[in-house]
């Protein structure tokens, strides 16, 4: 049963916006998430439900090409459309697959060792070698990510969004990377923002913003932001991995 509270946007009557924050290749808690979704819907029907992933699905954890087999594969719940947001960690990976050596290293810092390995990559093999063990469709999924988007009185990104400029002119790096002075900032954005990116140990809901990225990864759950109406409430799934270390976020 989700417990719900008042939320500081709002929808239209007979839509309900189910946002998965940062998976990080935890394939399973996705799955079971997705599976309370689709037990949701089937207990408390809607017109219009829409599943909006909000980014950073691979690197870190144990299985980013089972969440990228799961994602690619096309809607997850039957009926269900989808929204697949692009996250820094999918841009880094994209760029570390083009050829480019600083990219490569990147990501390889940032987590990319876990990634190719779950394709049965050694991270320590020629950067030539990766690209080729993705299968095709992975790639079309990660060129596929949008940056943003729009439902009622919210918006969702990855990162954040820069106060002071419109939500239409937005920079692409801050939609993906920005934490500061967007984390700290008490500004009208001209929509409530539902973002991951930044870890915490709980949702965060503010009057502009909203923290779903509750550290899967890290032992924490994974969430679920679910918004209907003038509402919001949450669906979580528990970690079933050893959590990875958070001096290596």
């Amino acid at each position: 049963m989700i417990e719900f509270s008042q939320a500081p946007a709002s929808l239209p009557p007979g839509r309900r916006v189910y946002a998965i924050g940062d998976i990080h290749g935890c394939a399973e808690q996705l799955a079971n998430l997705h599976r309370l979704i689709e037990e949701d819907i089937a207990s408390r029907p809607i017109d219009a439900p829409l599943l909006v992933h909000i980014g950073d699905y691979v690197d870190r954890g144990p299985d980013t090409a089972g969440v990228l087999a799961r994602l690619a594969s096309g809607d997850v719940i039957p009926g269900v459309p989808t929204v697949n947001l692009m996250g820094n960690h999918e841009n880094t990976m994209l760029e570390a697959l083009s050829g480019e050596r600083a990219a490569a290293t990147d990501w390889l810092f940032a987590g990319g060792k876990p990634s190719l390995e779950s394709y049965g990559v050694d991270p320590a093999s020629h950067r030539d070698s990766w690209a080729p063990a993705i299968p095709p469709e992975h790639i079309v999924f990660l060129k596929s990510l949008v940056l943003m988007h729009r439902e009622g009185g919210y918006a969702f990104v990855h990162g954040g969004v820069r106060p002071g400029v419109a939500l239409e002119n937005q920079a692409r790096d801050d939609l993906l990377r920005l934490r500061q002075p967007f984390l700290y900032s008490e500004s009208d954005f001209g929509a409530v923002v539902v973002h991951g990116h930044t870890p915490v140990k709980a949702p965060v809901i503010k009057h502009n913003r909203i923290a779903i990225d509750t550290g899967a990864v890290f032992g924490g759950p994974l969430t679920c932001l679910v918004l209907e109406a003038d509402r919001l409430g949450f669906l979580t799934s528990d970690p079933v991995h050893e959590p990875v270390s958070i001096a290596h976020r």
